[in-house]
């Protein structure tokens, strides 16, 4: 049985229980992707390493787009589990995968056309723009994995199974690693073998999610003739899912700006050091985008179930937890800077660089896990309008311009790109309280109603 009802039972117990599936999936996920920067930056040198990141950083963008349209899926699905509407849930799911499978297709011809005027128009520097183009060449041709293990995922943790996606992931990471050690450390084939390895291992995990599915008498059987577009889902999903994919998009994008900022005032080090932080961050915000991601399906469901306590209970909780475990990792980080870039290279420039930018950057740790959990839990009633507005006050309004000004108008380099992440999350928790304060939350999106909640 893949689905798993999230409207009953302790709420606390019920989250947990769902989130450590999720949380070890995830932190699996975040090896999975720290593997190439960790190989090749200790084998290949900082060009390679470089070129890892800044490719990395484009198809980073493509697939956190595809993830908000996930995410609108995901929301949806879980809200017609809750309601037990099954004949709708089908066609949701039938429309999300035929809707992905497209997307992937058209993106990977347009970007294999337009991926070098990109690297360009972020400024790769001269020494890694081969081993940029080199990876970014290879990741393209195989964004169809990328996208279809997100698509499968999210229709999984709709149906409240974390722990799937968790096996998946798990032999795709194994894989990965020992592609990584093949194609990279004995090979020498560079960013190509590590490109390679993450397509190969991609695939790995979509054919294995898929053939699950099938086994399970899944709602979708993957044959050609069961690949439709149902209008009424198709509506819901962009509704939905939309503003997510364009706040993941607006996020991406302010990444790469930000990449580019750390290009004019480092060069190849200072982007080398960069990339080896937000690969550890990768890591550190992996619990509470874990959290995240769990309290957003437990919302949907007691959204659509009509139990607004629930859902509320479940935001806290998360809230709570995420802190906790955010502040340890700024205690560590601040502590042992040093070590956590060692693990990535021994060049001295990138160490110091690495250095810079994650003193000044952890303090984001205290702010995240409001943001990240409060979001979760308004896009689990639909809300994901009002996250896509307060994405776009922080990526764009505030942490690029605040990055370009203490990074280069006041000369601060890397330490004021850093600055930029705390002062932009500040902002943005400031507009979704007085948002919680207006009540409007209350209302399901979906369904069109306001919901009581006795709740303080």
């Amino acid at each position: 049985m893949i689905e798993n009802n999230l409207t009953k039972g302790n709420v606390l117990t019920r989250l947990v229980l769902f989130s450590l599936p999720f949380l070890a999936s995830n932190f699996v996920q975040s090896l999975y992707n720290v593997a190439d920067m960790l190989i090749v930056g200790n084998f290949c040198g900082s060009e390679s390493m470089s070129g890892v990141t800044i490719g990395g950083q484009v198809t980073f963008i493509l697939t956190n787009t595809i993830v908000g349209l996930c995410m609108g899926g995901t929301v949806l699905i879980g809200q017609y589990l809750g309601a037990g509407n099954q004949p709708a849930l089908k066609k949701a799911i039938t429309t999300l995968i035929t809707l992905l499978t497209l997307s992937s297709l058209a993106i990977t011809v347009i970007m294999i056309f337009l991926r070098r005027p990109v690297l360009y128009l972020i400024r790769t520097p001269a020494e890694s723009f081969s081993e940029s183009d080199s990876y970014l060449t290879v990741t393209l041709t195989g964004i169809i994995f990328i996208f279809g293990y997100n698509a499968l995922s999210a229709i999984l943790r709709g149906m409240g199974n974390s722990k799937q996606p968790l096996y998946f992931v798990l032999a795709a990471c194994i894989t990965n690693i020992f592609l990584d050690l093949l194609f990279v450390a004995v090979f020498h084939w560079n960013a190509f073998g590590a490109a390679l390895a993450t397509v190969i291992s991609q695939a790995i995990s979509v054919f294995l999610c898929i053939s699950y599915m099938k086994k399970n008498n899944f709602q979708f059987d993957f044959k050609l003739r069961s690949f439709r577009i149902h209008g009424e889902q198709l509506k819901l999903i962009f509704k939905i899912g939309l503003p997510t994919c364009v706040q993941n998009s607006i996020t991406s994008i302010s990444f790469a700006f930000i990449q580019t900022i750390v290009n004019i005032v480092g060069g190849v080090s200072a982007s080398a050091g960069v990339g080896a932080v937000g690969k550890f961050n990768s890591f550190a915000f992996m619990p509470i985008h874990a959290m995240s991601t769990s309290v957003s399906a437990m919302a949907a469901q007691n959204f659509g179930a009509g139990k607004l306590d629930r859902a509320v209970s479940a935001c806290r909780i998360g809230v709570i937890f995420s802190f906790c475990v955010s502040s340890c990792f700024f205690a560590f980080v601040m502590v042992f800077p040093e070590s956590v870039l060692r693990i990535f290279g021994n060049d001295p420039k990138m160490i110091h660089d690495g250095v810079t930018y994650l003193r000044s950057f952890a303090y984001d740790f205290f702010l995240i896990p409001f943001i990240f959990c409060i979001n979760g839990f308004l896009i689990g009633g639909g809300h994901s309008f009002f996250t896509l507005l307060t994405n776009v006050l922080s990526s764009v309004l505030l942490r690029v311009p605040v990055c370009y000004f203490f990074g280069i108008q006041l000369g601060w380099g890397l330490k004021g790109v850093g600055l930029g992440a705390p002062a932009a999350s500040a902002g943005t928790l400031l507009v979704i309280i007085v948002y919680l304060f207006t009540g409007k939350w209350r209302y399901n999106v979906i369904h069109h109603n306001p919901l009581e909640y006795s709740g303080s």
